[in-house]
């Protein structure tokens, strides 16, 4: 396979900085590789102590005696692990899986199944349970990571300030009747009251005329209000349905949602409550709900900043106003998740598809993982099969490149959770296998993150990086990363390849659980960069995940602490032998 000698990187998106026909600069090269190292070179704009080295070759791994000698540890996750000895480099999904995890699903045996099938992400609802329950959820996963071999992230999703009900006098769901009568109250009251709603939230009865509609979680079930008294509402149900626990409450006039006066903080005192409880628990996400605007993601994240906290901040799209703020939150936050069930409360049903494809592109544009979550296979919470609309609708979410897909009441309270993540698992990676067939790309306009040189020179090696692993045909990408910077870049072009992020920080390996496409593995690196990459492909090749003659495509991303090295950001193609 050769390599040197017809290729040209660019840098610009138009002419070619680098003809290795001509050399690099003016100066001939070798037929092995290629390099140049940016803080040298007298006329580039780059300030002082910032170094590039861009490496081209094709060349054999060989271990050296000493490596011979080394003992290591490849933190590769089992699941990962047999996924690659059963099918490959390129048999490896790319689609990330979060689950819910709730009172159907969380015994030990039940999360090791869900990990076993390819749950990437616990996803912890802070609408439901207690705070000891949620605390022996992340303790098993915690201890299934550790014993087992497993690499599952856990992400706290805040209640919000919502208006949802408290109680409506039965255990877990109540069946309310066309044209019965319900009276919605505030009143706090012992034991039950037949036709009665809690709501949680004294002022959600204000603005609120006779004639109204309100709806309960979207459309679960609907009531006329017929009356009111004092504060409550007396009301008429004219679509029946079932009242869920915690079941959000919206209302309608001619057609259009009910603004409300009274703002609600996105971040209740409950929120800042099990914020507490996820720093000192160290979950990896905290998803924020029916977030409006960028401050409130700001000012989280600087709050988690001062208590040394590396959780990381996701932001829900759930109303209109956050629709119009898109860009600033997306920009803030570190990632985002379309809670598309609150979302189609504010929206017209039939423009959901579309704004969900939008914040799908704006999402990767902008380099953060995004979830598409809400209804995906709703109808297994029931039954044991998808209908073949649920499966259209994950394939049109992977077809998206969407990060992550998740699963709610399904593997929360349903009884069919496990096989909701294989269908989740097998359509995400026929769908992968279908686009890598027919060769399908997408156009991204590119879109400039960074704003310092060395940010600016990650940027475009790692685009360029994902070309060459396309182009080339290469089995895989190994990223050696502290901070996942580059793991991320690259995921966000999409390539064909299998992203390997080896580093040596925990809190990274758990964020980049949620990256498409990125398998984390955690492994001691050292300033020595030839010689991490030599172990990490030793370490690989005892456990049979890699052959010779197979090619793969190494980008460093790592600071070295000595002064003596300089080079922390290179490419290169090596090939194993």
């Amino acid at each position: 396979m050769a390599v040197v000698g017809d290729l040209s990187l660019t840098f610009s998106g138009k002419e070619p900085i680098c003809d290795f026909k001509k050399g690099v600069f003016g100066f001939p090269i070798s037929s092995r590789r290629v390099s140049f190292s940016a803080g040298k070179l007298k006329n580039c704009r780059v300030n002082t102590g910032v170094y590039a080295v861009m490496q081209v070759g094709v060349e054999s791994t060989e271990i050296s005696k000493d490596l011979e000698k080394f003992e290591g540890v490849l933190g590769l996750d089992v699941v990962s692990e047999e996924e690659l000895k059963e099918r490959g480099f390129l048999g490896l999904r790319k689609t990330k899986l979060v689950c819910t995890i709730g009172p159907a699903c969380c015994s030990s045996d039940d999360l090791e199944k869900l990990a076993l099938g390819g749950m990437n992400v616990a996803r912890l609802n802070m609408c439901h349970n207690t705070r000891e329950w949620h605390q022996d959820v992340i303790r098993k996963i915690k201890n299934l990571n550790e014993e087992k071999g497993f690499s599952v992230s856990v992400m706290i999703d805040t209640e919000g300030s919502q208006i949802q009900i408290v109680d409506h006098g039965a255990p877990s769901s109540v069946k309310a009747e066309d044209g019965s009568i319900w009276d919605f109250t505030t009143e706090k009251f012992e034991g039950t009251r037949p036709f009665t709603v809690q709501a949680n939230y004294e002022g959600f009865s204000e603005g609120i005329n006779v004639g109204d509609e309100l709806v309960i979680d979207g459309g679960m079930a609907t009531f006329e209000v017929v009356e009111k008294i004092g504060i409550d509402l007396r009301c008429k149900c004219t679509d029946p349905g079932l009242l869920l626990p915690c079941a959000k409450l919206s209302f309608w006039r001619d057609g259009r949602l009910v603004g409300r006066s009274d703002e609600l903080p996105t971040l209740s005192t409950k929120d800042w409550s099990d914020i507490e409880f996820a720093i000192s628990e160290g979950v990896d996400f905290i998803a924020l709900s029916f977030v409006n605007d960028a401050d409130v993601v700001t000012h989280l994240k600087n709050y988690l900043s001062t208590k040394s906290s590396k959780s990381k901040v996701l932001a829900k799209i759930e109303s209109l106003e956050a629709l119009h703020k898109l860009d600033e939150i997306v920009e803030a936050s570190d990632g985002i998740m379309i809670a598309r069930g609150d979302l189609g409360v504010e929206i017209p049903l039939e423009q959901i598809p579309t704004v969900q494809e939008e914040i799908t592109y704006r999402c990767r544009k902008l380099n953060k993982p995004v979830i598409i979550a809400s209804q995906l296979l709703e109808s297994m919470i029931e039954y044991p099969t998808p209908t073949r609309a649920e499966v259209a609708d994950v394939s049109e979410a992977v077809r998206q490149y969407a990060d992550a897909l998740m699963l709610s009441g399904e593997s929360a309270i349903g009884p069919y959770g496990q096989k909701a993540l294989s269908v989740l698992r097998m359509t995400s990676g026929r769908m992968e296998l279908w686009s890598r067939e027919e060769n399908r790309e997408t156009v991204l306009f590119e879109h400039k993150l960074g704003a310092s040189v060395p940010d600016q020179i990650a940027e475009q090696i790692c685009n360029r990086a994902a070309g060459m692993a396309n182009n080339l045909g290469l089995d895989a990408i190994f990223v050696y990363t502290k901070h996942g910077q580059m793991a991320s870049l690259i995921s966000r072009n999409r390539p064909n390849s299998p992203i390997f992020a080896f580093t040596n920080d925990n809190s990274t390996r758990m964020a980049l659980n949620l990256q498409w496409g990125v398998t984390p593995i955690l492994i001691d690196l050292s300033d020595d960069m030839e010689a991490n990459i030599n172990r990490s492909i030793n370490l690989i090749k005892t456990k049979g995940l890699i052959k010779d003659g197979d090619a793969v495509l190494v980008v460093l991303d790592i600071i070295p602490t000595s002064a003596a090295q300089t080079v922390f950001q290179s490419i290169q193609v090596k090939t194993v032998a």
